[in-house]
């Protein structure tokens, strides 16, 4: 049984927000923890102490369902998605929540809410062509639908500053799609 899969297929798109000034899509963490424990109620999580990083924080969460555990990080960051210094609790605690919720999109559930948007495209910044070329290469080499799925996420997040990278990589996606089995 393909957990991932099944996680992946339930449509949460009723249930995502726009939020911040560049109208962000979000995902509860209260609706993301009631769909992952209607679908796994022995799933638990766990956050880790944040990360300093001189002025700022990083926030970590490992979410186990399945039985398989699953570590996500996410910047402290605010409505703007810029890192903030010197958080306080309140901002802290709402960052871990966030990343909860990425934690378990990497679980199948609402992992369609981070293809590609984390960070808004303010500017086009451009991503070194070894980047672009090591993500296609992973793409190329992805051996089924899920991996490719994955593979191509991590690759989007890696160049997504750069528009005519971010074009590259999705066109890679498209081709490989049609030549790995489902």
């Amino acid at each position: 049984m393909n957990h991932y899969k099944e996680l992946a297929a339930i449509d949460v798109s009723k249930y995502v927000e726009k939020k911040g000034p560049h109208k962000l899509d979000y995902l509860s963490w209260a609706v993301a923890v009631d769909f992952l424990m209607k679908a796994d109620p022995t799933a638990t999580w766990e956050f880790h102490q944040p990360q300093s990083f001189t002025e700022t924080l990083m926030v970590s969460c490992t979410v186990t369902a399945f039985g398989k555990p699953i570590t996500m990080h996410l910047p402290v960051m605010d409505h703007t998605n810029k890192a903030v210094k010197n958080p306080d609790a309140f901002i802290v605690n709402k960052n871990m929540m966030r990343c909860l919720v990425k934690a378990i999109a990497c679980h199948g559930l609402g992992i369609s809410v981070y293809a590609g948007e984390d960070l808004p495209n303010e500017q086009d910044v451009k991503v070194s062509e070894s980047v672009i070329v090591d993500n296609i290469t992973a793409i190329n080499e992805a051996e089924n639908i899920y991996e490719l799925k994955r593979i191509f996420t991590v690759a989007l997040n890696a160049v997504q500053s750069d528009r005519e990278a971010v074009a590259r990589i999705t066109a890679a996606k498209d081709r490989r799609k049609t030549q790995v089995p489902g």
